[in-house]
């Protein structure tokens, strides 16, 4: 059974910044399971990036889905879907332009 470690809809990243660890509570340390990471960005522009044990599930890398907040889609919004040792899950959004955008995510885990 999958267990939502973090979620969010519309979450608002200003400007040229870096968002707090999404990840909080109860899954903020994991052991090895499957990670699934399905996120969609208002506009290009928005950055992901999420660690698990310190190993990167992706890295600072561009949120290839744009569109409407709330239209997020498990099956065709994924972006990494891996399996892992476990450890410390953090999870981080960039801005990169000159406009506040938002964000959905769900950060699911599996154990394994």
């Amino acid at each position: 059974m999958a267990l939502v470690v973090a979620s969010g809809t519309a979450v608002s990243t200003a400007a040229n910044t870096k968002s707090a660890d999404q990840v909080s509570g109860q899954y903020q340390h994991v052991g090895r399971g499957k990670f699934t990471l399905i996120a969609l960005g208002s506009a290009t522009g928005m950055n992901i990036e999420c660690r698990v044990g310190g190993i990167s599930l992706i890295a600072d890398q561009s949120i290839p889905y744009t569109g409407t907040a709330g239209t997020i889609d498990a099956s065709a919004h994924i972006i990494t879907n891996q399996v892992l040792n476990g450890g410390r899950v953090e999870l981080f959004l960039r801005n990169t332009t000159a406009g506040s955008l938002t964000t959905d995510y769900i950060l699911f885990f599996e154990p394994l």
